[in-house]
């Protein structure tokens, strides 16, 4: 089974990135690493190939400094990596990096796609979804456990009282939740070998895309600090109380 896991390189992964002028992430020149979520993408991954006598393939995209996440996923036993790396996916939102990452991983052949959730940094959790529409596949999400049995995907996906457990036959795309599994510790050995496994760079054209097919849909204008918490208010019912809390409610907006 060749399993595709998706590794994203983020700043500051324990705390909060710092903004730029342009009201984007600062990637670069900043102290960063493998999203802490896509650890357990990655060890699911690792699982699904070890029982099914595949192996995997790590994808990402971002700039340069991206090969470090690769480099960890290929240190904790993937066989190969990709990142796509170009100055105009600067600022991409969902759309455009599922685009992209949809036209690698068809590229590099896959029978399923494993992701995190979501981002630490841009926490959208919208990605996984627009990645199997794009790739025609059914989605497996929030998969507290993923194994492969006999020849299909299985999972236990997280629910509100418990879980439900869903199969389904190859290719999909499963998305895994943090606490799914405890991610291997890459061993020196391992982490030496991964400077020598191959890395594809695929260009823009290299995937069959244009410059209008990555241009970003969505623009970050204005960034403003949150308003501080307000106090509460206390409404004592002098007969009254009911109108004072509509008036309320419809000052909030909520009705």
């Amino acid at each position: 089974m060749n399993v595709v896991v998706l590794a994203k390189y983020i700043p500051n992964p324990q705390g909060t990135p710092d903004l730029g002028d342009d009201n984007l992430v600062k990637r670069e020149g900043v102290e960063g690493g493998l999203d802490p979520g896509d650890e357990f993408a990655v060890e699911a991954a690792l699982q699904l190939a070890e029982q099914s006598g595949g192996e995997v393939t790590v994808v990402s995209m971002g700039p340069e400094v991206a090969l470090q996440a690769v480099q960890k996923a290929l240190s904790m036993n993937c066989s190969k990596g990709v990142l796509i790396s170009d100055p105009a996916l600067r600022g991409s939102d969902v759309w455009v990096t599922a685009r992209v990452l949809a036209a690698a991983i068809k590229r590099a052949g896959f029978d399923v796609v494993v992701t995190g959730v979501e981002s630490t940094d841009g926490s959208t959790g919208t990605l996984p979804m627009t990645l199997a529409e794009l790739l025609e596949v059914p989605a497996l999400s929030f998969a507290r456990h993923v194994e492969a049995k006999d020849g299909n995907i299985r999972i236990e996906r997280q629910t509100e009282t418990g879980y439900d457990v869903v199969e389904c036959a190859p290719p999909a795309l499963v998305s895994v939740t943090a606490g799914a599994n405890n991610p291997r510790y890459p061993t020196l050995k391992n982490i030496m070998q991964a400077k020598q496994k191959p890395v594809d760079r695929p260009s823009l054209a290299d995937l069959g895309l244009s410059g209008d097919e990555v241009r970003p849909t969505q623009q970050v204008a204005e960034i403003r600090p949150a308003p501080e918490r307000q106090g509460g208010e206390i409404v004592e019912d002098e007969g009254e109380g009911v109108q004072r809390i509509v008036e309320f409610l419809k000052e909030a907006k909520v009705l």
